[in-house]
């Protein structure tokens, strides 16, 4: 079992940058793929990032593309998603999670943090 816990939401005005963490606890973090997701009030949640266990490779939804940054530090089972430029639209429940294998689909994804709110004001 991992244990996950978002943390670093926050409100922030348009054009801004934050940071989000998630942690890792329980077994062993060691092999699995990490990914955003966030959701919106209303809508389904949906893919923001995801980053392979090495780090080398990562992948971005078009919305978030330039302006996001997934990274992670294995030593310290933790993965970060840096977030410049923020806008209205970002706004929404950040979730992290964690996969055995390369996964967009939220169905692709085994454990789940309880989400940290990031809010963008206009």
């Amino acid at each position: 079992q991992v244990q996950l816990a978002e943390s670093g939401g926050a409100l922030a005005q348009a054009g801004g940058s934050l940071r989000l963490s998630c942690a890792a606890s329980g077994r062993s973090f060691s092999g699995y793929v990490l990914g955003w997701f966030r959701q919106a009030p209303g809508k389904e949640r949906e893919f923001v990032a995801t980053i392979s266990w090495t780090g080398s490779n990562t992948f971005y939804a078009d919305s978030v593309k330039g302006r996001f940054t997934i990274s992670r530090d294995n030593a310290k089972n933790t993965v970060y998603l840096q977030m410049n430029s923020l806008k209205p639209e970002d706004t929404a429940v950040y979730y992290c999670a964690a996969a055995q294998k390369f996964s967009i689909a939220t169905r692709g994804y085994e454990y789940w943090g309880q989400g940290t709110q990031v809010t963008v004001s206009s």
